[in-house]
């Protein structure tokens, strides 16, 4: 794995910590199909969450939350009723009683001290 594809990974396991700390179930980490990638998806009570996961250290670089442009936000969506339709659908018959929510995890690691963990729900 390189740096960039470590740096990832650590943003992924600190956004599951906090989802988990926040009471969401983690069903799935890293789901792939031909159409891209989904990083996380969870459950909170009967809404089934994805959740996209942006990392970057502190410097100049653009906050991870400016990272969601309209095409990533319409890419999201599609994977995620793709998801609904390969993965959720064969187990449970119907779509979830609370919907289905898009969510975004930014973290931010600083030079020195603890990372910045930022859930925001239903960003698309």
């Amino acid at each position: 794995m390189n740096a960039r594809g470590a740096l990832g990974r650590y943003g992924e396991d600190l956004a599951v910590r906090r989802l988990a700390e926040s009471g969401l179930v983690v069903l799935e980490r890293n789901w792939r199909c031909r159409d891209g990638e989904i990083d996380i998806v969870a459950t909170e009570g009967d809404a089934l969450v994805v959740c996209e996961v942006k990392t970057r250290r502190a410097g100049p670089y653009e906050h991870p939350m400016e990272a969601l442009t309209r095409a990533k936000a319409a890419r999201l969506r599609r994977l995620a009723a793709r998801w609904l339709s390969e993965r959720w659908l064969g187990r449970h018959g119907s779509p979830p009683r609370g919907g289905v929510r898009i969510d975004l995890v930014g973290v931010v690691l600083p030079p020195r001290g603890a990372p910045l963990v930022e859930h925001v729900r239903g960003v698309a």
